[in-house]
């Protein structure tokens, strides 16, 4: 199946290439969405598509988030008839490369596949005990107020068939954060569609500083009671 992964980046000049040439082999396009990077993240990007046929560039005038940047990937990768599978996952190697053929792999029996840590087989590296906190107290958090019996809505590595995206209404989700995750897997959810974890390792990045912050965090807490009231509503 036709595979395009979406990495979104700001601020990633030292690690864009080299998640592109760890990608080069997974037979995936590559969609990097740059969010005008003052570290001149898009320029690199702009070289290596200009020297690879299988990566693409999206240039976004400024920062508003990882769900906007997603978004933006997403009309892009589906303006394309040919693109059956779209794949997000962060391009400074918290998720592993050699994972995606696992969860291309698992797309043929699910119509969203999540990287999950938080199943049986899957692990978090060189996380402090506050992160992990926030991280897997977030899910429980989320799985709990939604009533769902997934394990980990706050992942960001996820392939998501094209007939998912295309029922969702992209144009309602407003999340910016991490709530995006959320969000993204219960519209799925609620649209009947079927889900799989596959475990996974994540590592924590070793260039570049993380885009977690307590606005982020003060979202998620919000956005997912809402969720659920629009739910039980019948406005989501």
């Amino acid at each position: 199946m036709t595979a395009v992964v979406c990495l979104p980046t700001y601020n990633e000049r030292e690690n864009l290439e080299r998640m592109v040439d760890a990608l080069a082999d997974r037979g995936v396009s590559v969609l990097v969405i740059d969010d005008n990077s003052p570290d001149g993240t898009g320029e690199v990007a702009d070289r290596l598509a200009a020297a690879n046929d299988h990566v693409e560039v999206l240039h976004r005038p400024r920062k508003e988030g990882l769900g906007p940047a997603y978004l933006a990937g997403f009309e892009r990768a589906l303006a394309d008839p040919g693109v059956e599978l779209v794949l997000e996952m962060d391009a400074d190697f918290s998720h592993d490369p050699a994972d995606v053929p696992r969860l291309i792999a698992a797309a043929a029996g699910a119509d969203l596949v999540l990287g999950s840590r938080y199943v049986e087989g899957g692990s978090i590296g060189s996380w402090g005990a506050v992160r992990r906190f926030v991280s897997s107290g977030g899910s429980w958090y989320a799985r709990v107020l939604l009533g769902v019996g997934v394990h980990d809505l706050t992942g960001g590595f996820k392939c998501f068939r094209r007939e998912v995206l295309e029922a969702l209404d992209l144009r309602a989700i407003d999340s910016r954060g991490y709530a995006f995750q959320i969000e993204t897997t219960y519209r799925a959810l609620r649209a009947g569609f079927g889900i799989v974890e596959v475990p996974i390792t994540f590592i924590d990045r070793e260039h570049g500083s993380s885009k977690m912050s307590r606005s982020i965090v003060l979202e998620a807490i919000w956005k997912v009671p809402l969720l659920r009231v629009r739910a039980l509503l019948g406005r989501l």
